[in-house]
């Protein structure tokens, strides 16, 4: 059993995983919420306490951690390098990796970290939407713009988000800021997120001109990635994809037009994505950076 974790802006969610069959370990799911503006003392300490208690309570000796985390961030040897990002200031230039493995007194080597939009791909292709697929890109649509590119049992990170696009960078067309500034630049009104924006997409002709607008932007984006590294799928997921029925049918037939012919799947695996390609860290056929 591999305790895969996925670590966001101010949660963590954590399941065992069953390092041969792929499958999360229902009763161990456990998910907190913490705060990322907080000393590296209670940060760890919350990583640490969540941790310790699902291996607890589940029996496991044998304690080896893979842990999706938001970058910028040296993975391999566990420094954080994230600075400026309104989260985890105080994990700059610490080696997170040994302030865990220290407080769980366990072997730094037991302890494997990769990116988080790498994570959600490569969980797609273990055991989600990319089954089968040597070649798959993928993208995530929520607070910013994970993208990640798998070939033939390597995931890396494509690290598209901070790509300039536009007269800005993709991060800043791609998530749930542009929705609630575009939102209210059409219609005067401020929004909390795009979930209930969506539910006036069949009574408000801005809302269906927002969506319009999110799909034309998507397009060249999408093409120049899928251009690049040619992919045979692309993964989507993330918060905003749940409503990509409004925005996924001119998206695709704007590619169409672009003759990218790729098909466009959404995550089936949805948060768990990131838990199993964290823990598949463990599995030696796959490489994740």
């Amino acid at each position: 059993m591999i305790l895969g974790i996925d670590i966001g802006g101010s949660h963590l969610t954590a399941a065992l995983v069953d390092r041969d069959s792929h499958l999360l370990i229902r009763d161990s799911y456990k998910r907190i919420h913490f705060n990322s503006k907080g000393t590296a003392e209670e940060i760890i300490n919350a990583w640490s306490d969540l941790i310790n208690d699902v291996f607890e309570k589940n029996h496991i000796l044998n304690k080896k951690i893979g842990i999706a985390m938001p970058g910028p961030f040296d993975y391999e040897k566990g420094i954080s390098i994230i600075k400026g990002l309104d989260k985890y200031e105080s994990l700059y230039q610490l080696n997170v990796k040994e302030l865990l493995a220290t407080k769980l007194n366990i072997p730094t080597s037991h302890i494997l970290m990769m990116n988080d939009a790498a994570a959600f791909l490569q969980g797609e292709v273990h055991g989600g939407a990319a089954v089968g697929y040597h070649d798959a890109i993928g993208i995530t649509l929520g607070t910013g713009t994970g993208t990640a590119a798998h070939h033939h049992g390597i995931t890396r990170d494509a690290n598209l988000g901070p790509s300039p696009f536009m007269d800005s960078i993709a991060d800043d067309y791609f998530s749930t800021r542009w929705f609630l500034r575009r939102h209210k630049e059409l219609t005067g009104k401020s929004a909390d997120d795009v979930k209930s924006i969506a539910k006036r997409y069949p009574s408000e002709i801005a809302i269906r001109k927002l969506f319009s607008e999110f799909a034309q932007n998507l397009t060249p984006f999408l093409q120049g990635f899928a251009e690049k590294e040619k992919p045979q799928v692309i993964i989507m997921g993330g918060n905003i994809a749940l409503c990509s029925n409004l925005f996924l049918p001119e998206l695709e037939s704007n590619l169409r037009k672009a003759n990218i012919n790729t098909p466009i799947l959404l995550s089936t695996l949805g948060e768990d994505a990131a838990i199993l390609g964290a823990a598949s860290l463990f599995k030696s056929t796959s490489i994740v950076l």
